[in-house]
């Protein structure tokens, strides 16, 4: 214990979390972690009770380009069913238009959802997807 206390012995973490050794070489530094982070617990959405309740979504971007001009695919998935709508767009769509493709594909066509899981993708996290799942009343989950 008194060999761990000596000042020579001590480590400070520095900003960055990496480790700075407090010994006689202070040019040394050690690129390593203080401790290792864990993850949050991984929490299992509920189990649907109606079909197109709860739905996911995510793009598939950066596919070669149809002769239409798509090279992305938006994917919606009913997560009860596994029923799935896949739409071409183009990655640069503004969110405006995807608005009205997600109203035309599947709020006519299945009803409004209660709850949508989605990735962080800018487009879903924005102030105007936000606002319109609020004003239908659906509930935005951001997986990690």
């Amino acid at each position: 214990q008194t060999e761990a206390r000596k000042s020579e012995n001590i480590k400070k973490e520095d900003v960055g979390g990496m480790l700075v050794e407090n010994s006689r070489d202070l040019k040394k530094v050690r690129k390593e972690k203080l401790e290792p982070r864990t993850d949050g617990f991984l929490v299992q959405p509920k189990i649907p009770e109606w079909k197109w309740g709860n739905i996911t979504m995510d793009f598939v971007t950066k596919l070669p380009q149809s002769l239409q001009g798509y090279d992305t695919i938006w994917v919606v998935v009913n997560r009860l069913t596994k029923s799935t709508i896949f739409t071409p767009i183009k990655e640069t769509d503004p969110m405006d238009k995807l608005a009205r493709i997600y109203l035309k594909e599947v709020v006519t066509r299945h009803g409004i959802p209660a709850s949508i899981i989605s990735d962080r993708d800018p487009r879903f996290a924005s102030n105007f997807w936000r606002s319109l799942q609020n004003a239908l009343g659906t509930r935005l989950d951001m997986s990690t």
